[in-house]
């Protein structure tokens, strides 16, 4: 049984390069009325910011029941169909299992969900020293819990909530 580790590595310049690539898959293969924007979010979004090497991707649409109807156009780009997986007004695609190399998640356009991604997202990008806390407790998860994804995650989960809540502050005042 193959078991995903958990790596961070230091931030890579190409990996905006790697979300432009997928970037324009998508949209060469999903309807064009179905995407208002397609975002790169999550750590490899953060210059100077320490990631696991998968992009993430947002897709804002305007209908998550129309975007259901072509999913099978993601799966022909190798990403696999997983519905909400756990969180209520998403669709959550991911191009590999163990080895994973992009994660898709749609969102509605302007939804709360688009925007905690976003913000947090730009939050890091705008302050530093936020950045680096986070970058070391990532870094602190990866070499404790290399074995365990879940705990990999908990361990980032009281940063990220607190942190998230006061991007969406910040952005608000920022009029985002």
């Amino acid at each position: 049984m193959n078991i995903r580790t958990i790596e961070v590595y230091p931030y890579q310049k190409d990996w905006p390069q790697a979300f432009a690539k997928e970037k324009a898959a998508i949209l060469n293969i999903l309807p064009k009325n179905l995407m208002a924007k397609i975002h790169h979010i999550g750590s490899t979004s953060v210059p100077g910011l320490s990631a696991k090497p998968i992009i993430d991707l947002l897709m804002e649409v305007d209908s998550l029941e129309e975007l259901d109807q072509s999913a099978n156009k993601l799966e022909q780009l190798g990403y696999l169909v997983k519905g909400e997986f756990g969180i209520p007004g998403r669709r959550y695609f991911q191009k590999g299992e163990i080895e994973r190399s992009h994660q898709l998640h749609a969102f509605v356009h302007n939804s709360y969900g688009a925007k905690r991604h976003l913000a947090f997202r730009d939050y890091l990008r705008q302050f530093s020293e936020h950045r680096q806390a986070y970058e070391a407790i990532k870094l602190e998860g990866a070499r404790l819990y290399r074995l365990d994804p879940a705990a990999y995650v908990a361990h980032k989960n009281d940063f990220i909530q607190l942190h998230e809540q006061k991007a969406l502050s910040w952005a608000q005042e920022q009029g985002k």
